[in-house]
């Protein structure tokens, strides 16, 4: 049994391109949840992409909801895929990573393995798995799910969540949050350059954080 649901909606244009300036990292400094587990990487590490999730779940060998998904994915989706805990088959390879660029998929993050990782590096498709495997999933026609509530390395996506991914990481924000949450990584990241600065003119980063002010109004003197 397979189930399509709508495509969600997509986040608006202004708001893809200010979270394309934000890092993942920058989030974690105020975020404690929304990250999916550090052990699902990137294959592209120098990619940061912005997009839209369109969620897919897809349980053992089967791939073929992810090929019907190449029809109807849209410009600026990202793409989240279930693996239902199966770590042996690589449900994305080659032809799918061809397939999604040329519809405008912006990025992928799968809670298990991919294939073919020199035909992600040539066409330059962001990337995000539990890395390689040369086991594949098949055209099964068993069952799967596009468009519904997922879990990716102990994240929860929703369709039309906001995703940004990086060398770090990938963070999933509601959609409601987004601006919110990509405004203060910005301003961070602004004062993280004016930081940086009065560094190289000699200020102690202790000093500016406030931990030399914490450290020895508590510190115990020994002889």
């Amino acid at each position: 049994m397979f189930e399509v649901n709508e495509m969600p909606r997509q986040i608006d244009a202004d708001l893809i391109k200010l979270m394309e300036r934000v890092e993942t990292a920058t989030i974690g400094h105020f975020l404690h949840s929304g990250f999916v587990d550090r052990e699902i990487r990137a294959v592209l590490p120098e990619k940061r992409v912005a997009g839209t999730a369109v969620t897919i779940r897809i349980p053992h060998a089967d791939s073929t909801i992810l090929h019907y998904l190449t029809k109807i994915v849209r410009p600026g989706d990202f793409v989240a895929i279930e693996r239902c805990g199966d770590n042996r088959h690589a449900c994305w390879g080659g032809v799918v990573t061809h397939a999604m660029k040329l519809a405008g998929v912006v990025g992928a993050v799968i809670d298990g393995p991919a294939t073919d990782f020199s035909e992600i590096r040539k066409v330059e498709m962001p990337m995000w798995c539990r890395g390689p495997s040369p086991i594949t999933t098949k055209i099964l026609g068993l069952e799967g799910a596009i468009n519904v509530p997922v879990t990716v390395g102990g994240q929860v996506i929703k369709p039309g969540d906001a995703i940004i991914a990086d060398e770090s990481g990938v963070v999933v924000l509601a959609p409601s949050q987004a601006r919110a949450a990509a405004e203060k990584a910005l301003g961070m990241q602004e004062n993280e350059i004016l930081l940086l600065e009065r560094l190289r003119k000699g200020e102690f980063l202790p000093d500016i954080s406030g931990a030399t002010k914490i450290v020895e109004g508590q510190k115990r003197q020994v002889a």
